[in-house]
């Protein structure tokens, strides 16, 4: 299995535990939870049961008694969850294993209007499994807003019952590279950086891959040819994570038009959305699940956040797809070369920089100092000179007192630094200085994926980030 070595090792750890242990697996969809527990136990499961995908009550209740009689346990038809669990108590203390390994999959599923599941899992857990020492209940769902409220913040029967729970993320560059090499694909570094600025580091995506295809071929074929698997994932991902997704997509669809991020008023108003509890809780599922992630402009407070789309895969989604209205099914082959794509392109490699902060980190020997990552922006007054206005892409705001400003250039080639990029350079180092209220040294660094030309204008930058520097476990 390759980049799961980690949530294997801590799945496994709940074997070795002299109590029952209760474990949430959650992340995105398509991510591998399922398969990354089916794998871990190999299928060795005193009881393993998957929730059905919308519907109701009496179908999820005879389909768990399938379930049940599938493991030789003869049942009545159960009239409520309670019964069903049970049910299920009653089978599993006829099972001989030394440690019982309950797998539930697609959890929020089984939770249906008017059900009362979740209260029957917590007498379940509260009543019967935690009295005992040989129960291992894995849960585990795509909804993660579902799994947030109703488990990791349940205030009721199953307030912090957890023992253990596992956040799946993506793969990285690094863990996508190994992923092909497994499936015997060769791509570049730069194209897998490429794909990665498109699928992210979903495995489900990357398994669409096609040996002996170039990349635009493959991503033809995945998201844009007849039938292709993919077409319409965009609604499917926030369909299964969220539920009433109109407003989190209001979100993501506001934050596209603004690299940077927005403060919370800009996004108020740029999504049409209403300032309350729910605009609150789906800014916090959003970032929960990694689609996008906040920020404290240097020197501003908590109420100056920040929130920054960190989802490639629906950002290239409103970039690309949402735009081939003709249905081309060639259509990203037939625009590698437009203008729209390179400016894609650099907005995406400042994304991929951002979630490989570990990898740059460890590249510039700093990867034991806690430090926080933004970008700076700063708009002159009214009676400063305009040439004050700057942009910088990432500071990494170093806890030794330290800033890395940090430069991003997406080129095809070693990257030329001109006269006129180090006197842009300079300007934003004083501005930095003058007007980010710091008093911490500031020193330069360029990521590019090739490398740079040593020039008399190179020097401005003390440090080289690469893109062979990203794909480090």
């Amino acid at each position: 299995m390759v980049g799961r070595e980690r949530e294997q090792h801590e799945l496994l750890r709940l074997l070795e535990q002299s109590e029952s242990q209760f474990c949430a697996v959650y992340g995105r969809r398509r991510v591998g939870k399922t398969f990354l527990i089916k794998e871990t136990f190999r299928d060795k499961f005193a009881f393993y049961h998957t929730g059905l995908a919308n519907a109701d009550k009496s179908d999820q209740l005879q389909e768990f008694r399938h379930t049940l009689q599938s493991y030789g346990y003869k049942s009545r038809m159960p009239k409520s969850w309670y019964e069903a669990f049970h049910q299920l108590e009653d089978y599993l203390s006829g099972c001989e294993e030394d440690k019982k390994v309950v797998f539930i999959d697609e959890l929020p599923w089984m939770d249906t209007p008017g059900s009362k599941f979740v209260s029957a899992l917590e007498h379940f857990w509260n009543g019967w499994a935690n009295l005992r020492n040989d129960i291992v209940l894995i849960v585990c769902g795509s909804a993660t807003s579902w799994i947030v409220s109703n488990i990791f913040q349940n205030h009721r029967g199953l307030y912090g019952r957890l023992t253990r729970q596992i956040y799946l993320r993506q793969f990285t560059l690094y863990e996508c590279e190994q992923y092909l090499r497994s499936m015997d694909i060769t791509l570049s570094r730069k194209e897998i950086m490429e794909a990665y600025m498109i699928m992210g580091g979903v495995p489900y995506y990357w398994s669409y891959m096609r040996r002996g295809e170039s990349l635009a071929q493959n991503i033809d074929n995945i998201f844009f040819g007849q039938n292709a698997p993919l077409a319409n994932e965009f609604d499917a991902l926030y369909k299964s994570l969220f539920h009433r997704p109109e407003g989190y997509i209001a979100i993501v669809a506001a934050l596209t038009k603004k690299k940077a991020g927005m403060t919370r008023e800009e996004l108020l108003r740029e999504s049409h959305l209403n300032d309350n509890a729910v605009f609150v809780r789906q800014l916090q599922e959003l970032e929960q699940c990694d689609f996008i992630r906040t920020y404290q402009k240097l020197g501003q407070k908590k109420k100056d956040t920040v929130y920054q789309l960190m989802d490639n895969f629906t950002l290239f989604h409103y970039r690309y797809m949402a735009a081939n209205s003709s249905r081309d099914e060639h259509f990203w082959s037939a625009n590698q070369s437009t203008p729209q794509h390179n400016t894609w392109a650099g907005l995406a490699f400042e994304r991929i920089c951002f979630q490989h902060i570990r990898q740059i980190k460890q590249r510039l020997g700093i990867s034991g100092i806690r430090s926080s990552e933004y970008s700076f922006t700063y708009r002159p007054k009214e009676e400063e000179d305009p040439g004050w206005a700057v942009q910088i892409d990432m500071l990494i705001d170093r806890a030794d007192g330290v800033i890395d400003m940090c430069e991003m250039k997406y080129a095809k080639d070693d990257y030329l630094v001109t006269s006129e990029e180090e006197t842009k350079v300079r300007k934003r180092l004083s501005c930095l200085a003058a007007r980010g209220k710091t008093r911490s040294a500031i020193h330069t660094v360029l990521m590019t994926p090739y490398g740079v030309v040593n020039n008399a204008y190179s020097h401005i930058f003390e440090q080289v980030i690469r893109a062979d520097d990203l794909f480090y476990p």
